[in-house]
């Protein structure tokens, strides 16, 4: 799409497109960024209406519906394939790591212990949020992604409970 589609869209002048973007790259990351946004606030508000204790089973959950969301057509070209293309994958990573990793960390630190080895829980914390992602492709590449959500909420609920038995000898 051009700029000059985008100002017609909007009904601007080409010109006012520029006065508050500098790019196209600039109105996609602003999109992506509020789309992201969006997508955390609903999951947040999922883990605050949850009133018990974190759980691996609680985690996973939550992850299946982030990845029944993201394997929507739309949100998964738009936040799994042309976001990392588009902004490249650091500037991708820094948008998606502002909206769901701190929702990781709590999930993992609430499982693992407060006795739990920071180090540890980053560590781990980053390996759950890659898992996610690759969890969030396969979703949105399968023609049945709910069942593949399943799956892989299944596997990761697994992988949690292990974290959470081994967290006080890590």
């Amino acid at each position: 799409m051009s700029i000059d589609e985008i100002a017609a869209a909007v009904g601007i002048a080409k010109g006012g497109v520029y006065h508050h973007f500098s790019s196209k790259r600039a109105i996609f990351e602003m999109v992506l960024d509020r789309v992201q946004s969006e997508l955390a606030s609903q999951l947040n508000a999922r883990l605050e209406a949850n009133k018990g204790p974190r759980t691996p089973d609680t985690i996973a959950t939550n992850i299946q519906a982030y990845l029944k969301t993201a394997s929507e057509p739309g949100l998964h070209r738009l936040i799994l394939i042309d976001g990392p293309v588009v902004l490249g994958l650091k500037r991708w990573r820094e948008i998606d790591d502002r909206h769901f990793f701190a929702a990781i960390h709590s999930g993992l630190v609430a499982i693992m212990g407060s006795e739990a080895d920071p180090r540890h829980v980053d560590a781990a914390a980053r390996l759950v949020a890659g898992a996610v992602m690759e969890a969030a492709l396969a979703t949105g590449a399968s023609t049945k992604p709910l069942e593949v959500a399943r799956l892989y909420c299944a596997m990761l609920r697994n992988m949690l409970c292990g974290l959470q038995k081994a967290a006080p000898h890590a």
